[in-house]
């Protein structure tokens, strides 16, 4: 599963934003389940970010965000997150051709 989180962050935001958005995902990634990250910013939009995270499964996300260290380091940035669904099950993929 994939989690899209998106963000307004002003200009005068953007160091603290960072700083969370960092901290939030060292902590994430020592969860069980977890399998990466991007941080990525918008083209047309510089204000508009997104973090983005992959879970072997929507149990392993769930469990995360319920362990002490992923309360007290990602709960600041994900209180910034825009209000909209941000879990996704992977129904397709695949990688460049060949």
């Amino acid at each position: 599963m994939i989690v899209i989180t998106r963000y307004s962050v002003p200009e005068a935001d953007l160091d603290a934003f960072r700083a969370d958005a960092d901290a939030a995902v060292q902590a994430l990634s020592r969860r069980p389940g977890f399998r990466g990250h991007r941080i990525g910013r918008a083209a047309d939009d510089p204000a508009l970010w997104t973090v983005v995270t992959e879970w072997d499964g929507a149990g392993f996300y769930r469990r995360a965000l319920s362990d002490f260290d992923v309360k007290v380091n990602a709960v600041p940035l994900l209180s910034r997150a825009i209000d909209e669904p941000s879990a996704y099950e992977i129904v397709a993929g695949g990688g460049a051709p060949a």
